[in-house]
């Protein structure tokens, strides 16, 4: 008993202390959007922005690849879905006859429009329902044939997106769609992707999902639906790629279908890579220091005049230096940034809290 309550006396006061320094942490955020929409330039703003969107779609694709152990490659097919389905549903009926002067927009579209919020939710609830129909009979599979198989999937929605002119424009894709996304829009989607993603990993739907990972064959003796966890990771993710492409849509104001093929997907996939398989906080920091770099890298690209020689710019030049960094840091660090460890407050405090050894006293 006595034992019982020294327990609960540590542990309480430790849960209480990670929530009061949650909250400090979330109004110092909250601080820094407000003096960042009123101090930056739309440029930086907009680079923002993106780090905040590739930081929902590697969660999502994370999820499934990192904590699951699935190895997908179809999460452009889904962000298509979603930013096609938030555009068409926010965009004006006058907009929409702009857009569809080949052939009409179908009925039903032509003069539905909703708020953003209630847009990007359904969404990304299509994202998840075209999931789980992709999902129920790819996830038979393993390894390299999933990964084929979800590309192919993800390459059939793009030619199918090009070729329905009355419902996505075809390849002329849609302009003029509103731009609703904004700083707090996609930093408050990521803050609520992290939370929803961290609740999920912790609790039993995630260690069976990282049992999963770590063994198929031992988790399933151990009593956990295989097919069921996997379907609800693929689901999951497929919803916030959805919300993810629907904030990228509004947030560029144009789309069309050859924005979504392979090399997207390959992107968010570098950032978990980069950031840790498995890893909520690297997948954070990966998708801030990529997106972040990949812009400053931009000069390589110009005339460079540094005075006593002149440099002319070579196109590309930015992605082949960027990507000899990225393979420098991924040999080094084969299990990425931070691997499947993540931030603690506990671990910080202790860090910290270390008292140094008394040179000379007795041991």
């Amino acid at each position: 008993m006595k034992i019982e309550n020294s327990v609960s006396k540590i542990i309480f006061p430790m849960k209480k202390r990670n929530f009061t320094l949650t909250i400090i942490s979330m109004l110092i955020l909250l601080i820094l959007l407000f003096v960042v929409d009123k101090n930056l330039d739309p440029y930086k703003t907009r680079i923002l922005n993106l780090c905040a969107i590739y930081v929902i779609l590697a969660l999502s694709m994370n999820l499934v690849n990192g904590f699951t152990g699935l190895f997908s490659l179809g999460h452009a097919g889904f962000m298509a879905v979603g930013a096609y389905v938030t555009a068409l549903l926010t965009m004006s009926a006058d907009m929409k006859v702009q857009n569809f002067f080949l052939a009409p927009i179908i009925k039903p579209l032509a003069n539905v429009t909703l708020p953003f919020f209630p847009a990007l939710i359904i969404a990304g609830l299509l994202s998840a329902f075209v999931g789980y129909l992709i999902a129920t009979p790819v996830l038979r599979l393993k390894g390299d044939y999933l990964a084929i198989a979800t590309l192919g999937f993800s390459e059939i929605i793009r030619v199918v997106f090009t070729n329905t002119q009355t419902l996505t424009n075809g390849a002329l894709g849609l302009k003029g769609i509103p731009a609703t996304t904004n700083i707090w829009w996609t930093f408050g989607t990521a803050v609520a992707t992290v939370i929803i993603i961290a609740c999920l990993i912790n609790s039993s739907y995630g260690r069976a999902l990282k049992a999963i990972r770590e063994d198929e064959v031992a988790a399933e003796s151990m009593g956990i639906n295989l097919f069921k966890h996997k379907v609800l990771s693929f689901t999951i993710g497929a919803f916030f790629a959805g919300v993810g492409g629907g904030l990228l849509g509004n947030l560029l104001g144009t789309i069309d279908p050859n924005m979504f093929k392979f090399i997207l997907t390959f992107n968010i996939l570098l950032i978990i890579v980069l950031g840790g398989m498995g890893s909520i906080t690297g997948t954070i920091i990966a998708a801030f220091v990529v997106t972040i770099a990949g812009e400053a890298l931009r000069f390589l690209d110009e005339r460079m005049d540094l005075g006593f020689i002149t440099i002319q710019g070579i196109p590309g030049l930015r992605m082949v230096v960027f990507s000899a960094l990225l393979m420098l840091v991924v040999i080094f660090f084969r299990n990425g940034l931070m691997g499947t460890k993540e931030f603690s407050f506990d671990k910080v405090i202790s860090k910290f809290s270390r008292k140094p050894p008394i040179k000379g006293g007795d041991e």
